[in-house]
C-alpha cells in the first residue's frame, strides 16, 4: 500500500532507535503503535512524545478547560497503552485512530460535566424550595389562620386549589392529582409554586 511502512517489528524498532522517521510522523506512529501493542515500553515513550501534542490540542479545542484537557489527554495515552492491540493498520493510520480515541474521550468529558452541572442546578433549586412540612410548622407555630387564608387568596386559582386540598384536606400529592384528574408532575409543579408564594406571604406577615 503506498505510504505504508514495510518491515518487521524488529526492523521498525531499529529504525526508530536510529531516529529514522521513514515517511513522516504518520508512518512512525504506525510503527510505534504496533510495538506498543507488543508491550514495548520504549516505543510507548517515543509514541507519547510524538502524539501527546496533537492529542492535547484536539482535546483542548473540545473541552476548553486546560486542567481537564490535561486529564483527558493522560486518559487517552493510558488507553493507548492498554488497547494498542486493537489498532488495525489496514483500516487507517495510527494517528487518525489515536485522534479518534481522543475526540471520543473529550466529548465524553464534556457531556459528563454538563450532566453533573445540571444535577447540581436541580439540587440547588430543590434546596431553595420550601418543603410542605416546613410551611405547615411555620403556620401552626406563629401565624393566625385568617392570615393564611389571605395569603391563599393571593395564589392563582390553580395553585390555591392544589394547596388547599393538600394542606386543609390532608391529601397526598398523588391523591390530589387523582381528584383533579391531572398528571402527578403538574400537581407537583402547582404545589411547588404555590408553596413558594405562600411562604413569601407568610414571611412578610411575621
Amino acid at each position: 500500500m503506498p505510504g505504508r511502512s514495510t518491515g518487521t517489528p524488529r526492523q521498525w524498532r531499529e529504525r526508530v532507535s536510529r531516529g529514522t522517521r521513514g515517511e513522516g510522523d504518520r508512518v512512525e506512529a504506525d510503527e510505534l503503535l504496533v510495538l506498543v501493542a507488543g508491550g514495548d515500553q520504549k516505543a510507548f515513550e517515543d509514541l507519547y512524545g510524538l502524539i501527546s501534542g496533537p492529542v492535547f490540542g484536539l482535546v483542548r479545542r473540545v473541552v476548553r478547560d486546560p486542567a481537564q484537557s490535561e486529564e483527558v489527554t493522560q486518559e487517552v495515552l493510558l488507553e493507548l497503552w492498554r488497547s494498542a492491540a486493537r489498532f488495525d493498520p489496514r483500516r487507517g493510520s495510527a494517528l487518525a485512530w489515536i485522534l479518534t480515541v481522543a475526540h471520543r474521550r473529550a466529548v465524553d468529558r464534556v457531556r459528563s460535566a454538563r450532566a453533573a452541572g445540571e444535577r447540581e442546578r436541580r439540587e440547588a433549586r430543590r434546596a431553595r424550595l420550601p418543603a410542605f412540612d416546613q410551611v405547615s410548622e411555620e403556620v401552626e407555630a406563629g401565624l393566625e389562620r385568617e392570615w393564611v387564608r389571605r395569603c391563599l387568596d393571593r395564589l392563582t386559582a390553580l395553585q390555591r386549589q392544589s394547596v388547599t386540598l393538600a394542606y386543609y384536606d390532608g391529601y397526598t400529592y398523588r391523591e390530589v392529582a387523582e381528584r383533579l384528574s391531572l398528571p402527578l408532575g403538574t400537581v407537583k409543579t402547582r404545589m411547588r409554586d404555590g408553596l413558594g408564594r405562600l411562604r413569601e406571604c407568610l414571611g412578610g406577615a411575621a
